[in-house]
């Protein structure tokens, strides 16, 4: 018989505190939407009270099937739980459950706050009884727990039992500093629960400052704890929270947590995961990370041609999941490791289909080679890869002839007499027998100017006559540069990552002396792929 397991997420909260993180009001419904989308419990969206934007989105929160809960301290000595207005700005939210984090090291009580162990005992006491008595679900998240355990046991434990005969649902064992290892958290879950607080009313708080904090959560279920607290990719303060996200894939996955737990997370849901993970990215502008476990883009990738050749055969042999089951994909890279099973696999996911042996093969082995030894790298960069697969084989349209282009970058002077520097191009294309000529300037919103390849990708994109509304959603996610060689030899490599509306990624190379020409083949190369993924034809 399968116990529940509960999914509490704190990205709208302790995801926050990451560094360069900021929420719009805008952005926590979006990404409200999509943890209830993923079918998390509980979706923790923020301290009504402690800043506008959380004021905001608790004055009219959107519906959710997750709990949505809203977060707090405990009340402060010398005053009762009624008349404590900070306690009060989390109350007045009215929501079905509030959680409140309250100290349970005597260090932190005697040294932080500066009030006895007798006045937190009762805080953490009349703050939860307040909870009950208004008929909300208490919770009670206690602060530096473990560290406080292990310098004086007996006074964590009571705290932590305190909360619970005060009719708290979760007692949350919080794993502050991110310093405890997952054996001291199992041997310290299991004494809590010798204690009399039962593991399905104990929850666990881990950040990831030891990169444990997975590890960590496994150790407090496998002692006993029924709900695990974290943030989608692992954002939090310092090194973050645990990672929902791996959290996740592995309960639903992986023995013996799949068949001793059940998870509100549906197979459905499980199948958002890679995306739920890239969007979130998104939102905060942040690349996604690539050695993302189950999300990442390279996650399941296989680089060597002996992998590719038995990933041909049994895709188990070097996976330990199904990607699609967590919405992500198997990539077989080109690069100058490759050999013929990598080379036939590639070209069968780009639906171009081959037989071995075929003659052809060995000549994009050698483009493919003979290009990255000067510079190029497909193994990042499939989508080039693909368009010189197909150029070799005879089946690349020709969509447009690129006629000319000039970039320019001139200082001077803005309406209030500051020197600034504005980024201009000009793209002359041949599209059938005609010539489109594009001019564009590089400014954000702002006004502030964006650089002379943003420029030079807008007037590019600007007048693709009868293929523009296929290439009017692309954008341009990321942008990296490297120095290939040495002194006067060396060359730079541009990779370019692109996404269009539908959701679709891609990355594109170029390579030039010039920083300028190894973007501009990058872009076009970027352009290209989507024509030929389209279905269009030429003009």
């Amino acid at each position: 018989m399968t116990e529940k397991l509960y999914i509490y997420d704190t990205t709208l909260r302790d995801g926050q505190q990451t560094q360069g993180v900021d929420f719009s009001l805008d952005d926590k419904r979006r990404i409200t939407e999509m943890l209830d989308e993923l079918c998390v419990d509980y979706i923790e969206a923020g301290w009504p009270g402690a800043n506008p934007t959380d004021s905001d989105f608790f004055a009219n929160p959107p519906k959710t099937r997750a709990k949505m809960t809203a977060f707090g301290m405990t009340k402060r000595a010398g005053r009762s739980a009624e008349n404590d207005e900070v306690l009060s700005g989390v109350l007045n939210a009215e929501t079905g459950t509030v959680c409140l984090v309250g100290k349970t090291s005597a260090f932190h009580v005697t040294d932080a706050l500066g009030i006895t162990l007798e006045e937190n005992i009762e805080n953490i006491s009349a703050s939860m009884k307040r909870i009950v008595a208004l008929g909300r679900e208490a919770i009670f998240d206690a602060e530096h727990f473990f560290d406080g355990y292990k310098l004086n046991p007996e006074y964590a434990t009571l705290c932590v039992k305190t909360a619970y005969d005060a009719g708290a649902r979760w007692v949350v064992l919080c794993d502050t500093n991110g310093g405890t290892l997952p054996n001291n958290v199992e041997n310290i879950v299991k004494s809590i629960i010798d204690s009399g607080i039962p593991g399905d009313h104990l929850g666990i708080h881990a950040h990831n400052d030891t990169e444990m904090a997975v590890a960590v959560s496994l150790a407090a279920v496998s002692a006993g704890v029924r709900q695990i607290q974290g943030t989608i990719n692992g954002l939090g303060e310092r090194c973050g929270n645990a990672n929902l996200t791996s959290l996740i894939a592995t309960l639903k996955l992986k023995p013996p947590y799949n068949a001793q737990f059940e998870l509100g997370v549906e197979d459905a849901a499980l199948a958002k995961l890679t995306q739920t993970s890239r969007l979130l990215e998104d939102i905060i502008n942040r690349v996604p990370s690539a050695n993302a476990a189950y999300v990442g883009a390279s996650a399941f990738v296989h680089k060597s041609g002996l992998h590719a050749s038995a990933i041909a055969k049994n895709p188990t042999t070097y996976e330990h999941v199904n990607p699609e089951i967590i919405g992500n994909q198997r990539i077989i890279p080109m690069s100058n490791q490759a050999g013929q099973s990598n080379l036939i696999k590639r070209l069968s996911d780009a639906g171009i289909d081959i037989e071995k042996g075929d003659a052809r093969l060995s000549q994009i082995l050698q483009e493919v080679k003979a290009r990255e030894d000067n510079g190029y790298a497909y193994d990042s960069a499939s989508a080039s890869f693909e368009l010189i697969a197909r150029g070799v084989l005879g089946i690349m349209p020709s969509f447009f002839e690129v006629k000319r282009y000039r970039v320019t970058v001139e200082r001077r002077k803005n309406k209030h007499g500051d020197m600034v520097s504005v980024s201009e191009a000009v793209v002359v294309v041949k599209i059938g027998a005609q010539k489109h000529l594009a001019v564009s300037e590089s400014r954000d919103e702002k006004g502030r100017d964006m650089g002379p390849v943003n420029a030079l990708w807008r007037a590019m994109s600007k007048d693709l006559g009868a293929y523009q509304d296929i290439t009017d959603g692309i954008e341009l996610i990321d942008f990296k540069v490297r120095i290939y060689g040495k002194g006067t030899d060396a060359v730079t490599r541009v990779l370019i990552d692109s996404r269009d509306e539908d959701g679709n990624y891609w990355s594109t190379v170029g390579v030039s002396s010039n920083i300028v020409d190894a973007s501009f083949e990058a872009l076009l190369d970027a352009v290209n792929w989507k024509l030929v993924q389209s279905g269009i034809a030429p003009v």
